[in-house]
């Protein structure tokens, strides 16, 4: 998607340990007419996959993810990474390593959100290691939902993640897909 290809250049920053900071216009402050245009994007890639529900890791998918359900005309659930009262006991969980915050996480989302007749559209930020995207997959196993397909904003390529899971026979749809970073900026993939 060349729209955001252009914001990574022009605004992304390229940090120590492989890390984009894209808090510009993504994962902190967030440009709404980008939001829109990525939802759409995806909405149109998996239009004939029958979604009937998205599913995205808070925070940073919400927005891209709330836009593509709203295109699908279909619920968005958020895995939640931070226990609360509300959300009970009657949950899927699975663990999952964030490299960018150092820390492991037990992400939940409550078993009437997620049931084995859905179809369900997996919608992230990044994908890098595909640690966050393996803990989505596992709850939609648990759920015996069927993963229908995998959007990405930001793959990095080189980290191999996108690679593992297409393997395994997921199609991962990824808006921006980095090959590498150079001391020329970021390198997109030709694909």
């Amino acid at each position: 998607m060349k729209l955001l290809e252009d914001r990574i250049t022009d605004e992304g920053r390229i940090l120590p340990g492989n890390i984009l900071k894209v808090d510009h216009f993504l994962n902190h402050q967030v440009d709404p007419q980008l939001m829109m245009a990525m939802g759409h994007d995806f909405a149109e890639h998996f239009q004939d996959r029958q979604i009937t529900r998205v599913l995205t890791l808070e925070v940073s998918g919400i927005a891209m993810a709330l836009t593509a359900a709203y295109a699908l005309k279909v619920p968005l659930v958020f895995a939640k990474k931070i226990a609360s009262v509300t959300l009970g006991d009657n949950v899927y969980s699975s663990k999952v390593y964030s490299y960018t915050k150092k820390r492991e996480y037990t992400i939940r989302v409550d078993k009437k959100f997620l049931a084995n007749k859905d179809r369900v559209l997996i919608i992230d930020d990044f994908l890098a290691v595909g640690q966050a995207l393996g803990g989505l997959i596992d709850l939609c196993d648990q759920a015996h939902a069927q993963v229908a397909g995998i959007g990405i904003a930001i793959e990095k390529a080189f980290q191999g993640g996108g690679d593992k899971y297409r393997a395994m026979g997921y199609e991962v749809y990824s808006q921006a897909k980095i090959r590498e970073f150079s001391s020329e900026g970021v390198i997109f993939a030709a694909d």
